[in-house]
């Protein structure tokens, strides 16, 4: 599947995006993406934290969440559910990416790439379709078992299993696909684009992959990390004193949208989701906030928005609400940023290129 639709950029230049969310994918109750949301509280009046931000509520996915530790949501968009569930996609379906397989159930955590979709069953096991430019990205290795956690890149996955190793599959030009053979300690994993990264027990960080425009160039000193995100070429870090830091994007024309300069005085936040170029970070009051490229209005945050998880996808993003429902916003030229009339009892949500993904509670 193409880049989003709205969006457009020499494919010469740019790998396609996959917003690999990140997650614990243990994600947890109605957490948000990555860093695992608590319920949402009153949100104060929008306002504006930096010329492309406003607040709301917020991943992943994304993401998320995104990624966030065993005992936490994940990242980039995610969110894990206290219980298993079905799952709903919408938006782009070129290549079969919301096309979700007759009977799936028992769902825990959802991920989506640039045109394939993946869900991490309560046993422990991958469930993927789609991605029908490049079939290797929906083929889990035989060792993909006894999973925590999943993240999907733009042609490729990877998993977090429950003895703190991380496997992938999938496009491996830019070596996305293969986690370092020393990676152990994982306790939560983002992807997107060509790179992934891992967030160990120690709260340090691992990344791999592209670094062409420095998404693998972690911060040298970087600890306390509390959840990680993966935007199309760069990456996001949630620290445990709820600041975020920011690195790569060195890609001359999206220099300028500062999607990796965190806005100054940023803290509170509880949960981050990075997109193709722009990112969303939920704030422990239930506000959400977002900065980057608003070429599609996808960091517009409707005012007075409340949110326990958000996810920041192609050119558009998602926010779980404390009722179940799904507001979307940005790019919709394939309908990406409108939720299925009726959709309700969402436990958790990701989006990717062009498509989104919910999970809905078993039985509703």
């Amino acid at each position: 599947m193409p880049l989003p639709k709205e969006i457009t950029i020499a494919a010469s230049s740019r790998a396609r995006y996959g917003l690999g969310r990140f997650l614990l994918l243990g994600t947890v109750l109605i957490s948000v993406a990555a860093c695992g949301g608590a319920a949402a509280t009153p949100v104060p009046p929008a306002a504006t934290l930096a010329p492309t931000v406003t607040p709301t509520a917020a991943p992943t996915r994304a993401p998320t969440a995104a990624v966030a530790t065993p005992t936490t949501a994940p990242s980039l968009g995610l969110v894990r559910p206290a219980g298993a569930g079905t799952v709903v996609a919408w938006g782009d379906d070129s290549a079969g990416q919301t096309e979700v397989p007759a009977g799936l159930t028992g769902v825990v955590a959802v991920s989506a790439g640039d045109d394939f979709s993946m869900a991490l069953k309560s046993d422990g096991t991958i469930v993927a379709w789609g991605g029908s430019d490049d079939p290797a990205e929906t083929k889990t290795p035989a060792a993909a078992t006894g999973i925590k956690a999943i993240a999907a890149g733009s042609n490729f996955g990877i998993a977090l299993k429950s003895d703190g190793t991380v496997v992938g599959w999938g496009d491996n030009t830019a070596g996305q696909s293969r986690p370092p053979a020393s990676l152990k300690s994982a306790v939560g994993i983002a992807a997107a684009g060509s790179h992934a990264i891992a967030l160990k027990s120690d709260g340090t960080v691992v990344a791999w992959g592209d670094d062409s425009n420095g998404a693998t160039d972690v911060p040298s000193g970087l600890k306390s990390v509390a959840e990680v995100s993966a935007g199309y070429d760069f990456s996001l870090a949630l620290l445990t004193d709820g600041t975020v830091v920011a690195w790569g994007d060195k890609f001359p024309t999206d220099v300028a949208s500062g999607v990796a300069k965190v806005p100054a005085g940023l803290a509170g936040v509880k949960a981050v989701s990075a997109g193709f170029v722009h990112n969303l970070v939920l704030k422990s009051d239930g506000t959400v906030l977002s900065w980057g490229s608003n070429s599609d209005g996808e960091t517009k945050v409707p005012a007075g928005l409340k949110a326990l998880a958000v996810a920041a996808g192609g050119n558009f993003s998602l926010a779980l609400k404390a009722d179940g429902t799904v507001v979307g916003w940005g790019g919709n030229g394939s309908g990406q940023a409108t939720p299925p009339s009726g959709l309700v009892n969402v436990t958790a949500i990701d989006a990717g290129g062009s498509h989104a993904l919910a999970i809905v509670a078993q039985g509703s």
